[in-house]
């Protein structure tokens, strides 16, 4: 019997797409990567590759320099193999057991009603393939692969690194063909928690769903003003409560702290007698909204499904209050613009996920900023939001900025290969998402070090995709790189 074809077999470079392909067959969520962690292991041993395993699960693979390149400087490549795992609504998935179900869509390559994990596997494609491929000119080689980077960054900071000997370092993890990052912002994660009581009451129990939301990277994406669900149902919510009694039974969305959410849902208890009412408010707070966000989320949909009429569990009126006051006054989306780069987004604060449950309202956040003052008076303002409510605070992954550097040879060879190979030149910048690179400067002196990846679209989103095109072209720009070293 033949084997079945895989789905990427006839696609070039045919080496990063088997990899690539084969991790997508491998779940790798932040938190869940022991089983991606081992296949790198497994790799480096079926290759003959010096490799170091973590306990956190991080892989540094270690490859010696071809003939003639020994004494050219080290070049280490570096990705993360955790993937932030999003689905549609009714998509049937188990992000710690299954695979993904990629299918090939002209030039892009999608996986079909969830994330496609193009960030960071392709990262680990291109790793791989180079460390396989025995025909490559290249001076050694150092691959860094660390563990979870949507969550904060948590891989690279506990990571050693004392058995590297580059200070090159090219991480690959950025979404536009062509652009080269520099710098980047530095973030931290907030987890709130608002302490409630509940009390029994009689009414008709509705549902609100918010959702077909854009969504989006909340460092990338944040600057396109795409309607927060967890802040817009906090509106709504606020909204009718000023022109009718309701009550508060549940309320629950988005699924990771530096994703937009796109999905939240809620369910309130109305008096009878104030049925029609609802139904008009609802339509006018529906029609503002779409107005509002007509052309970042023009799907937006809010549905409402009426229930029974019975006795309900609803927040009493203080938490009720609590929990409203806290919604409408989080701090949310961009904050302040660079006044030193033109564009450039340089402090946003994203509310990722909320869940009401018995004892209390959970939020989680992520904080990014450049400047780490105002990062640390962003957070202030969330401390004292919470405290102010009777909640706590606690902050998690906190990493710093990624500087600039103003001398860098690395910028110059970036720029005279890649002119060479496309006949135009490269884009440097720098970004408002955080990177690792900020991690590997403070463990490794005089890192010179870039951002790079080939094109990839709606990350964080469902909708992700990779081009194909594009990640032929990046691939040949390291494969030249690597041989221009010597």
């Amino acid at each position: 019997m033949e084997a079945a074809m895989s789905i990427l077999e006839n696609v070039q470079p045919k080496n990063v797409f088997h990899y690539f392909e084969e991790i997508c067959q491998i779940p790798h969520g932040s938190y869940h990567t022991k089983q991606i962690s081992d296949y790198l292991t497994a790799f480096a041993k079926e290759h003959e590759l010096e490799y170091y395993q973590d306990d956190l699960n991080n892989v540094v693979m270690i490859k010696e320099a071809t003939a003639g390149y020994e004494a050219a400087s080290p070049v280490i490549l570096q990705g993360h193999m955790d993937m932030v795992c999003e689905k549609d609504a009714g998509v049937e998935i188990d992000f710690e057991k299954d695979g993904l179900d990629i299918y090939i869509d002209g030039d892009f390559i999608k996986a079909k009603g969830t994330t496609l994990g193009g960030d960071d596997g392709i990262a680990v494609a291109y790793a791989l393939a180079v460390l396989a491929d025995d025909s490559l000119e290249h001076p050694r080689l150092e691959a860094v692969i660390t563990v979870d980077e949507e969550v904060g960054l948590l891989g690279a900071k506990d990571i050693d690194l004392s058995m590297l000997k580059g200070h090159i370092l090219l991480n690959i993890d950025s979404e536009e063909e062509g652009h080269f990052l520099t710098s980047c912002a530095g973030g931290l994660s907030t987890q709130t928690k608002i302490p409630v009581v509940y009390q029994r009451e009689q009414g008709i129990k509705v549902s609100l769903h918010l959702h077909q939301l854009e969504g989006g990277h909340s460092g990338a994406e944040i600057d396109k003003e795409r309607a927060n669900g967890i802040i817009e149902m906090g509106r709504i919510l606020k909204y009718l409560e000023e022109r009718i009694q309701i009550g508060l039974i549940s309320l629950e969305g988005g699924l990771k702290d530096n994703a937009i959410p796109r999905n939240v849902s809620s369910s309130i208890m109305i008096l009878p007698e104030d049925r029609e009412a609802f139904s008009s408010y609802i339509a006018e707070i529906t029609e503002i909204l779409k107005k509002e966000y007509a052309i970042s989320d023009p799907n937006l949909t809010l549905d409402v499904q009426f229930d029974k009429e019975g006795s309900y569990e609803v927040l009493n009126p203080s938490s009720l209050q609590k929990v409203l006051f806290y919604l409408r006054n989080v701090p949310n989306g961009v904050m302040h613009m660079s006044t030193n780069i033109k564009g450039l987004v340089e402090t946003s604060l994203n509310a990722g996920i909320m869940k009401l449950n018995k004892e209390e309202l959970y939020i989680s956040t992520s904080v990014r900023s450049s400047v780490k003052s105002r990062k640390e008076e962003l957070t202030d303002r969330l401390v004292y939001l919470t405290e102010f409510l009777g909640g706590e605070i606690s902050i998690e992954g906190d990493y710093p900025a990624w500087e600039y550097c103003a001398d860098s040879r690395l910028r110059e060879k970036v720029s005279e290969v890649y002119t060479r190979i496309f006949q135009k030149e490269p884009v440097f910048e720098a970004i408002h998402a955080g990177l690792e690179c900020g991690m590997f400067a403070d463990k490794i002196a005089d890192l010179d070090a870039v951002s790079f990846g080939p094109d990839m679209f709606d990350i964080h989103t469902p909708k992700e995709r990779l081009s194909i095109s594009s990640t032929e072209r990046v691939y040949k720009f390291i494969v030249e790189f690597l041989r221009s070293m010597k």
